[in-house]
């Protein structure tokens, strides 16, 4: 008798190449759907909100989407919430790409510029720096874990014991995050082959929880 595949909402407002986490989840064992429907959301053992493109863009679609209130239910609910790419971005209050649109504030802090000094946007498979090895997503990853990168900015939280892990790109760039329940990361782990699948099979393995 096989276990039942844990159910996992991918929030679909319209931006970027959603279908892709999707799809990837449920190669690593997740029941994975888009969805809108804040029923279904709500009775999903996890959530995703994934997202490419410019900070402001990607908030207003949410919203018109109907979709704000739906991810801070399901942050509120303790179940399993991942944020990718600017996914990860609009958890955080703001950022300096769109200084007049507020984020969901999920992760107290701000999206930053990557500094002067290097190629903007960083577009290049990196390798993470862990910060706490003892976190179930990071669980099986090391510091030779390559993720694939698409950004200009970087999540800057107030609290510094947030980032879960980091790379280097002429200084030091926050890559990922962890606050309670929520995990976030700059990088694709869609995208980020054998490592990055790694993830998300962690991230099924906590739905399953």
């Amino acid at each position: 008798m096989t276990s039942r595949r844990p159910v996992i909402a991918v929030l679909d407002y319209g931006i970027g190449n959603l279908r892709s986490a999707e799809k990837a989840l449920q190669r690593v064992g997740g029941d994975a759907s888009l969805s809108v429907d804040p029923g279904f959301i709500r009775d999903a053992d996890a959530v995703v909100l994934p997202g490419v493109g410019a900070f402001g863009a990607c908030m207003n679609a949410l919203r018109a989407a109907n979709l704000e209130d739906s991810v801070h239910d399901a942050v509120a609910s303790g179940r399993p919430f991942l944020g990718i790419c600017v996914g990860m971005q609009m958890l955080f209050d703001s950022s300096e790409e769109t200084a007049d649109a507020a984020g969901l504030g999920v992760l107290p802090g701000v999206v930053r510029w990557i500094p002067v000094g290097v190629k903007r946007p960083q577009m290049q498979w990196n390798k993470l720096r862990i910060n706490n090895s003892h976190d179930t997503m990071l669980a099986g990853l090391g510091n030779d874990s390559w993720m694939y990168f698409v950004h200009s900015l970087h999540g800057v939280p107030n609290d510094p014991a947030m980032v879960a892990a980091t790379v280097e790109y002429g200084t030091e760039l926050n890559a990922a995050f962890r606050n309670g329940n929520v995990f976030a990361t700059q990088f694709h782990p869609e995208k980020s082959g054998t490592s990055g699948l790694a993830l998300l099979a962690n991230f099924v393995k906590a739905a399953e929880g």
